[in-house]
């Protein structure tokens, strides 16, 4: 290996270096700076002389990982990997993050962590994973389904092929809120492929493999309202051997996107990209098809270059869904067994939609050849789930049978163009997602592409043949030589950025990044849809951001071009080896190493590299002195002086790590010491300043100094100088206070107080010189009665606040208008002021004797006191124990009583209900109570019959008594206990007897004739309403302000114990009357103040508890 020159470094003709394939010694000593070393024997070539149509290749422009570094925001987590799922909670503003057993809440403005959470295996289901036969890798969680439905998040992990589903909640995902079992959900395998979709209505579709090794495929409906369907198990014929890539809800159907081995495809195996889809309101058949779609179908997708005989991209890799523009993009490449290409195709969903309403292909038999059939229902339409019936309905064994063998459409899907947008060979497409970017003139759909060495290609998706096929940048996301494959892309359009999940980080890239291009030329040429020259700003800028639309220009006619010219870096240093140096002196044996121009090589035109080639170490060679120099010039001309020599570490230099020279580098002594000089005349330094001559108010003091060695020195050796300046400062005393005295009297024996004091000044400089200062004083207010202290009266101290000077001719203004009385009752004081005003108009308060403010009590009359009500007393036994009685409770105004003319309570102090209303024994209720006595001096009393039905009651209905007659009761001592009552015998009881019969006949006769004639009242009437108060009766047309009638307040009460029942909450209906009453309160009589006005609050004791 031969050692190359520095670029710029001279050639020597001397022997070169001979690098020895000997083992590295420790301790290399690199060099810094570019060593001296002789030339190679011969020179190695660089790629600097490119050829010319090398150099005018047209290439695509590269964003390198350094250059794209300082717009990158990372987040990584220590020892977590897999960052593959990310899911965007635009609500919230965050970006979801599912990794192998981690799950993270990130920013979405600069990815930082807001929550993470981890989700593990447990050590039971670990050890038993590994018991099957997997690796420690293979048993952990990895997260394969991660979908946001409104305030849940649905995860689903392989959980150490245990597969496990959670709902957690959006807002905090260690909050648990379901927990399912992940079959047909998420795969065992984290290399199984999988998919998954939520719809609105939270049913979960799922395309995975639903047993441990793989082999029974599955798209697979579950939760929400729906029932579970799955397609035909173990049917090679509806899914073979499928890898699924996306599925997307789109208005009544489920699309699923996926490649599987073609079925239709007789010779040899080959793989075909598919498009399927599901009715979301499918419930499956009956009996055939049962627990099974019935609405599942497939086509397959077309992607291929065009020609005489196309090439077709078979391989379906990743799609992206424009639901603005109802198109769906796909990556497709060739197989990973065959040359490596990539094409991007896109496809309407009305293509879609034409092929699953075309013909089907189908088999009679598995020998027979697929052929077109005709499709039954050729517009075929799923309906809603609300119709009351949908693709399930009406379905008869025949429709069962058709749905078994008819799902494979015989249309294939075609792309929106000929040939693909976007095609690449010898490198394979991964990862895809697509922004709408409004340009100057159109609306552009710009693709990012993410391939198997872990970079990501900038293509505009148009037909535009000038621009097809462009890439209009290559986005490096790791240094040079690190490749490492996209594990998924997300995009967030309305900030602009695009979201990268890798093994070991997840990346957030602005999508503009128009502040690189400095100058118009570098803008327009760069054919960014984002980013146009301003014209009236002269930058490089956004749309959003130009200061006019006709200001703001682009130039995206052709594809960019990626400029060639590259300057030189170098690369890694080569190993260290020994090699032989031969300077002239002798053969150094040494450890050297090397590194080429490479990295990249300069290329043309571009600057080489700067810099060593070879470093050179372990070869050291200690230093050595030179001869002393003669001595130098001596450094005075008279008086003692020193003199130098020199020498120097070149004799010979050390060399690679050498000692250095011990020892100084020059050498003094004196000189000329027997040589006296004359001596000068000059000025000793200035003395100290004196004491100043005042100690304030300006003083000066004086400093001195001699000449020495004579008395010729020029100037003077006296200097004065001004000190003190600053004036003296006031000592200042205050005099003690006077007492306080009285300076005016109110009739109520209120006084307003007054003291003073006075303040002393002199200057420090004549202290005999004292002058009278400003006085000082202080009003107070003291009230009569002595129950509060006396208070400063802060306005009168404002106003004595500036010095006393008396002013010939200020006199007082005339008072103002007393002030508000300070309280309204209980005895307040007011206020009235006056100013003190000179001659000129001016206020001066201080000028005049006298207080300018002047008290005087007012309102001494006690306060009102308004009567409230106490609580309600507890409800009354019931006056009755059948027949219709009444509870009763009360209340007084004395909460607190009404007093010194305050208003009295408003309301009623008595409320009644009845209660007891079942009839007595016989039929009978109650008797009321006794009347008053009449003019004839009877009292009367009554009944009411209350028997059910036609039966009528035994007995009167009313019963009279004399007023005079007191029944007295006496005590049985009172009788005579050999008083005779004669005899009775059987003749007076049989007359008794017929008597008594005759007599209850003919009551039951009247009763009859009464009960025909009077019908008893409904139920709706059995309420007891009160008679119309005769303060009703009033004359003219308006209603007195304080006789109004209050109404009644009704309550309704169960009928076992008459309190309020709750179920009249929830039903509104009316009542069962056979169960419920309705109880009255008769409002008392309406006496002068017990109006109720609208602006009065209820008592607050007023409640009707349910206990």
């Amino acid at each position: 290996m031969t050692a190359a020159l520095p670029r710029n470094a001279a050639p020597l003709s001397v022997p070169g270096l001979l690098l020895l394939p000997l083992l590295l010694l420790p301790l290399p000593i690199a060099l810094s700076q570019k060593p001296m070393l002789p030339s190679p024997p011969a020179p190695t070539p660089t790629p600097q002389y490119l050829s010319r149509a090398e150099c005018t290749r047209r290439e695509h422009p590269v964003v390198t990982f350094q250059a794209l570094s300082p717009w990158i925001t990372i987040f990584s987590h220590p020892d977590v990997r897999d960052y593959s799922q990310l899911t965007l909670d635009l609500t919230r503003n965050e970006l979801i993050v599912g990794a192998r057993n981690f799950l993270f809440r990130l920013s979405l403005n600069n990815v930082s962590l807001i929550q993470a959470t981890k989700w593990g295996p447990d050590d039971d289901t670990r050890r038993s994973c590994q018991s099957k036969g997997k690796t420690e890798v293979e048993c952990q969680n990895y997260i394969r389904v991660l979908l946001v439905n409104k305030t849940e998040v649905i995860t689903c992990g392989t959980n150490a092929f245990q597969p496990l589903c959670i709902t957690r909640e959006v807002g905090n995902m260690s909050s648990v809120l379901d927990r399912v079992n992940g079959v047909a959900r998420c795969p065992y395998d984290p290399r199984h492929n999988s998919t998954a979709v939520v719809t609105e209505s939270g049913e979960l579709y799922a395309a995975t493999v639903i047993d441990f090794s793989g082999r029974d495929p599955v798209i697979y409906r579950s939760l929400g309202g729906m029932p579970p369907l799955r397609t035909a198990q173990y049917n090679s014929k509806w899914l073979n051997e499928p890898h699924f890539i996306s599925a997307y809800d789109v208005g009544l159907f489920t699309f699923f996107f996926l490649r599987e081995n073609a079925v239709e495809h007789d010779c040899g195996k080959t793989v075909y990209s598919r498009v399927a889809r599901v009715c979301k309101n499918d419930i499956g058949g009956r009996f055939l098809l049962e627990d099974t779609w019935t609405t599942f179908m497939k086509a397959r997708l077309n992607c291929s270059r065009s020609g005489e005989i196309p090439f077709y991209y078979n391989e379906l890799q990743s799609t992206f869904y424009l639901p603005e523009q109802d198109l769906i993009y796909g990556i497709f490449t060739t197989n990973v067994n065959s040359i490596a290409a990539s094409a991007v195709c896109a496809f309407n969903l009305s293509s879609i939609t034409q092929a699953f309403n075309g013909p089907f292909r189908s088999q009679e038999n598995p020998r027979s050849t697929w052929l077109p059939t005709p499709n039954p229902i050729s517009n075929f339409q799923c309906g809603t789930i609300d119709d009351g019936g949908g693709p399930n309905d009406g379905l008869t064994e025949r429709s069962l049978q058709d749905a078994q063998r008819l799902y494979l459409m015989n249309d294939v899907v075609q792309p929106v163009s000929v040939d693909p947008l976007v095609m690449q060979d010898d490198v394979r497409f991964s990862r895809l997602v697509v922004d709408i970017v409004q340009g100057h003139d159109t609306l552009y759909h710009v693709m990012y592409i993410g391939t198997e060495y872990g970079t990501i290609l900038k293509a505009l998706a148009t037909t535009n043949k000038s621009l097809q096929g462009c890439y209009l940048e290559e986005i490096q996301l790791f240094p040079a030589g690190v490749q490492e494959p996209i594990l998924s892309l997300q995009i967030l359009q309305s900030d602009r950025s695009l979201f990268v999940g890798l093994n070991n980080r997840v990346l957030k890239i602005p999508l503009e990044r128009c502040s690189n291009y400095k100058t118009e030329m570098l803008c327009l040429e760069a054919r960014d849809p984002y980013c146009g020259w301003d014209r009236k700003q002269r930058r490089c800028t956004t749309l959003e951001d130009s200061s006019n639309m006709s200001q703001w220009s682009q130039n995206i006619t052709v594809c960019p071009l990626r400029n060639q010219i590259t300057i030189g870096g170098f690369g890694p240093w080569a190993a260290w080896q020994q090699c032989s140096y031969d300077d002239g002196e002798g053969t150094s044996t040494c450890l050297c190493r090397s590194r080429e121009c490479d990295n990249p090589p300069a290329r043309c035109g571009g600057r080489n590299c700067e810099g060593p080639t070879i470093e050179v170490s372990n070869c050291s060679r200690n230093g050595g002195w030179t001869p002393w120099s003669s001595w130098g010039q001596c450094s005075t001309t008279c008086g003692t002086g020193f003199e130098m020599r020199q020498r120097s570490c070149n004799n010979p230099s050390p060399r690679h790590g050498g000692r250095v020279c011990v020892g100084p580098v020059r050498d003094e002594r004196f000189c000329n010491e027997g040589v006296s000089c004359p001596q000068p005349i000059f000025w000793a330094p200035w003395g100290s300043w004196t004491k100043c001559s005042a100690e304030c108010g300006g003083g000066v003091h004086s400093r001195v100094r001699s000449c020495e060695n004579g008395n010729s020195c020029p100037g003077c050796a006296l200097e004065y100088k001004a000190c003190n300046l600053e004036a003296c400062p006031e000592v200042k005393r205050n005099t003690p206070w006077t007492p306080w005295m009285p300076i005016n009297m109110t009739q109520g024996g209120a006084r307003q107080e007054q003291r003073m004091r006075y303040m002393c000044r002199a200057q420090l400089a004549d202290p005999h010189e004292l002058q009278i200062g400003r006085r000082k004083v202080e009003t107070r207010f003291c009230p009569n009665d002595g129950t509060v202290a006396c208070e400063t009266d802060t306005l009168v101290e404002d106003l004595l606040r500036t010095p006393v000077v008396r002013v010939a001719g200020s006199d007082w203004s005339s008072w103002e208008t007393w002030s508000a009385c300070s309280q309204d009752c209980a005895k307040g004081y007011r206020t009235r002021k006056r100013t003190c005003t000179t001659p000129e108009g001016k206020a001066a308060p201080p000028a005049c004797r006298g207080s300018p403010v002047e008290y005087q009590d007012c309102n001494s009359q006690a306060c009102q006191v308004s009567g409230a009500w106490s609580c309600w007393s507890s409800w009354s036994q019931c006056s009755v124990p059948c027949g219709g009685g009444h509870y009763q409770r009360t209340r007084s105004c004395n909460n607190p009583s009404p007093g010194n003319g305050g208003d009295i309570c408003i309301g009623l102090h008595t409320e009644e209900a009845l209660c007891n209303t079942h009839t007595c024994d016989g039929g009978w209720m109650a008797w009321s109570l006794w009347s008053v006595c009449d003019n004839a001096g009877l009292q009367v009393r009554s009944r009411v019959c209350g028997a059910q039905g036609s039966v009528p009651c035994v007995g009167n209905s009313t019963e009279h008594r004399d007023c005079n007659e007191i029944p007295v009761i006496l005590p049985a001592s009172g009788f005579d206990k050999d008083q005779q009552c004669g005899a009775f015998t059987s003749l007076h009881l049989i007359a008794t007897g017929v008597s008594c019969f005759l007599g209850a006949g003919l009551l039951s006769f009247l009763a009859y004739v009464y009960s025909q004639r009077f019908h008893k009242p409904s139920q709706e009437s059995a309420v007891i309403h009160p008679t119309t108060p005769n303060h009703l009766n009033y004359k003219g047309n308006t209603t007195p302000k304080n006789e109004k009638y209050t109404p009644m307040e009704f309550k309704t009460l169960n009928k076992n114990n008459l309190l309020p029942d709750e179920r009249s909450n929830f039903y509104p209906t009316p009542l069962q009357q056979t169960n419920m009453y309705t109880t009255t309160y008769y409002p008392t009589a309406l006496g002068k103040y017990d109006y109720n006005r609208p602006d009065s609050s209820p008592s607050p004791c007023r409640t009707y508890n349910n206990s």
